[in-house]
């Protein structure tokens, strides 16, 4: 495994913060030198990581509507391109989160189609080791990445069907994707992949027209057939996918993986935690981390959305200084779950100003992300932290901006999908900090105090 001199073997845009940390995640672990920055680098910031043989972009695709995706994804995946890495991934949600007004993913493949000029862009969406699993074009996913909870299919996923911007209505993705692209989708299924017949059926859907193939895979078994078919499409020529982290698993079974000996984070101390999530996996998490001594700070969202600037106030600062000071971890969170009457007053609030749902989703995204970056700068200021904790994916890109973050690199494993990482923050507070971005669905109840421990084996008892 490695890379030819000055040759990258894979550059990818994550749609949002977390979901990058989970791509980076699986790079390297399994070996794979890799760095993920906030905006595309140019060749000179490459050359500063000499030994890279990936890299990716945080970006914030998810929370933006097709005419900013434009802008966005087209100087991304131009300077993707000009990376010269064998591979080029789209990185998107394990529960394909995306519709055709925010986040669209079938435009962000029509933008990539334009720039890249492919003979075929291949979909991955399965990830069987975050319980996210693909059959018959049919997507499922556990409750809880890192837990054993029950599996769904998406349609009737009792968080991603009441997801507050993309709520998942469709389990069938190419019928999803249909939506948002009149590009042609065909199907790897589970059956072909198990007789070795990929290439073959790969031929029979160009055939018919097909410019999008999705795979299936329920297991790693299939994973690694997938990444020796893509590995051997990067030989010949720049390869662009779509999908979540298994596209990463794929491509790394089939480089081989090596060892990797991580240290154990240890106690952080009194941890910050920022949470714009409104997932029920993230609300059990906030509620078991409160019973066990963490402060708490919640938002007033409504006033938020009534005065547009009521978040740069003191009083929120000086009871996180308090708090933190005392020795305690803190979350500041903006729901507790779906039935937090802040999520429902606040869109009515939005709604009476004349904001469409498609434009209240995008500006709280914004709004909140900004408005907890910005708190958390001013927090770091004046205490200091070590470790923090970012859960939700729509606000964690606008949280990490604001923070000042240029690039991001895995430290130690936590639990699947969510790393802990260094920050690079040069001219920020947050400079040098531990960070964990973690997606609403991950980690089981106990996960901020197995954060904050630094710890993620056993329960919160043998700890």
């Amino acid at each position: 495994m490695g890379a030819e001199a000055n040759k990258l073997l894979l550059a990818f845009y994550g749609d949002d913060f977390t979901g990058s940390t989970d791509a980076l995640e699986f790079l390297a672990n399994a070996g794979i030198r890799s760095v993920l920055f906030i905006s595309p680098p140019s060749q000179e910031t490459l050359n500063q990581y000499p030994d890279i043989e990936a890299f990716g972009v945080a970006g914030l695709s998810r929370s933006l509507g097709p005419e900013e995706m434009e802008q966005e994804l087209g100087t991304a995946f131009s300077a993707l391109k000009a990376s010269g890495a064998s591979h080029i991934h789209y990185k998107v949600c394990s529960t394909f989160d995306s519709s055709p007004t925010i986040g669209s993913i079938g435009k962000a493949i029509e933008i990539a189609k334009g720039i890249f000029e492919p003979d075929f862009i291949s979909l991955l969406v399965a990830a069987p080791a975050l319980g996210r699993y693909c059959a018959f074009g049919n997507l499922f996913a556990r409750m809880g990445i890192g837990s054993e909870g029950l599996i769904y299919r998406l349609d009737r996923h009792p968080s991603m069907s009441k997801h507050p911007t993309t709520p998942a209505d469709e389990g069938d993705l190419r019928i999803h994707l249909s939506k948002q692209t009149n590009l042609k989708i065909g199907l790897v299924d589970l059956l072909q992949i198990e007789q070795g017949k990929i290439g073959e059926q790969l031929s029979t859907e160009q055939n018919s027209g097909s410019e999008i193939i999705l795979f299936d895979a329920v297991n790693q078994n299939h994973i690694t057939e997938i990444g020796r078919f893509l590995a051997e499409k990067g030989k010949s020529q720049q390869h662009f996918s779509v999908g979540s982290s298994g596209i990463e698993m794929a491509l790394a079974s089939a480089w081989g993986s090596k060892q990797q000996n991580w240290l154990i984070p240890g106690d952080a101390g009194p941890m910050l935690v920022l949470s714009g999530s409104c997932s029920p996996v993230t609300a059990g998490q906030i509620r078991m981390a409160l019973q066990n001594d963490f402060g708490e700070i919640a938002i007033d969202t409504t006033e938020i959305a009534r005065q547009r600037d009521s978040f740069s106030k003191d009083d929120n600062l000086e009871k996180a200084i308090e708090i933190l000071n005392a020795g305690k971890s803190l979350v500041i969170h903006t729901a507790i779950g779906y039935d937090d009457p802040r999520v429902s007053e606040t869109k009515k609030i939005l709604l009476n100003q004349g904001l469409s749902e498609v434009e209240i989703s995008r500006l709280t995204a914004k709004r909140y992300g900004s408005m907890m970056g910005l708190l958390a700068r001013k927090i770091l200021s004046n205490v200091k932290v070590k470790r923090i904790l970012v859960a939700g994916g729509d606000t964690s890109s606008w949280i990490a901006r604001v923070l000042g973050i240029q690039a991001v690199e895995m430290i130690a494993p936590l639990t699947p999908g969510a790393p802990l990482c260094k920050v690079n923050a040069p001219d920020s507070p947050a400079h040098g900090i531990e960070i964990n971005f973690k997606g609403g669905q991950v980690g089981t109840e106990d996960y901020f105090i197995k954060v904050q421990k630094g710890n993620m084996a056993g329960d919160i008892n043998s700890m």
